[in-house]
């Protein structure tokens, strides 16, 4: 049981509560873990790797990911959502839609952004969200993300509809309440889903309801955890050096390599900056989801003079 799988969390449970609901899918003892901590009032993508993938998380967690989400405008919460104590700001005046978009557009690019006191950012070894409740102090700093795009989908006062494309670290809560105070009128996130984490949507994964065979089934290959990165074909002999950590010789320039054995496996991922030098290797194989005919076309040809043992 080695791969990554889709799940649609749904609302009220905490990542760490879903995951243990996906663990009863799998043999025990396999290795699970989650790419992207959802709050407990989100819904939507949360990627499970299986087995082997755990070690392909940081790729998962480095992808694009895409929200939907509705605010709400001339309020205030402690947690900067709906699940916080709401202080209404009983003196605020709805904006115009074009000042709403004009604020909005001072958050695309690279942006700092303080993350909410309410998270599982780890201060002093301790969690935040931990420090929060207890009402200590949480210092914390604010944090370079990169945003895409926010959309308007919707405004009907208090509420506002929008759509986010941003990077990895990017939290939805942080743009809603700094919106709210660039307004000067207050905002928190009234409810938020995560529409896609890199190539993965809702529609190719499972409910927490599913039944093993479902989740068994929907179960992806580990390569999918490395998106578009260039493939590699090696050869068996190539294969047991790579595994003996030694360097292939190759002509590719530079950049990580995803490295198939001739079963087309993925077995590990290289460094191809002087020759293959292995990175990550995966104790256990898993099928690539590019048939060979399509996987010949975009793979180069590794050298086939190996270095000796």
């Amino acid at each position: 049981m080695n791969g990554l799988l889709v799940l649609d969390k749904p609302g009220g449970l905490t990542s760490r509560e879903a995951l243990d609901r996906v663990k009863r899918w799998f043999p025990k003892r396999t290795k699970i873990g989650h790419t992207g901590t959802l709050d407990p009032l989100a819904t939507g993508v949360l990627v499970v790797c299986v087995g082997s993938a755990t070690r392909l998380a940081d790729h998962v967690q480095a992808m694009g990911k895409s929200y939907d989400s509705r605010f709400r405008l001339g309020a205030t919460s402690t947690t900067d959502d709906a699940d916080g104590e709401i202080r209404v700001n009983e003196s605020a005046t709805a904006p115009s839609r074009e000042r709403i978009e004009a604020a909005l557009a001072e958050f695309i690019g690279l942006v700092e952004q303080m993350p909410p006191a309410f998270s599982a950012l780890k201060v002093g070894g301790r969690r935040a969200h931990d420090l929060a409740r207890k009402g200590d102090a949480v210092p914390l700093a604010a944090r370079p993300v990169v945003i895409h795009s926010i959309r308007v989908l919707r405004y009907e006062w208090p509420h506002l509809e929008v759509a986010i494309d941003c990077g990895k670290g990017t939290y939805i809560r942080s743009i809603a309440r700094d919106l709210g105070a660039k307004l000067g009128i207050g905002g928190f996130v009234d409810t938020l889903r995560r529409t896609r984490v890199g190539p993965f949507a809702p529609d190719r994964g499972v409910t927490i309801d599913a039944a093993r065979e479902e989740a068994q089934a929907k179960l992806l290959p580990l390569v999918a955890a490395l998106g578009d990165m260039p493939q590699l074909r090696i050869t068996a002999e190539q294969e047991v050096k790579l595994r003996q950590g030694q360097t292939i010789p190759s002509e590719r320039a530079a950049g990580e390599v995803a490295i198939l054995n001739e079963r087309g496996g993925l077995i590990a991922i290289a460094d191809a900056n002087r020759g293959l030098h292995p990175r990550i290797v995966l104790a256990h194989e898993s099928c690539s989801i590019e048939s060979p005919q399509k996987l010949a076309s975009v793979s180069s040809e590794v050298s086939q003079n190996s270095p000796g043992p």
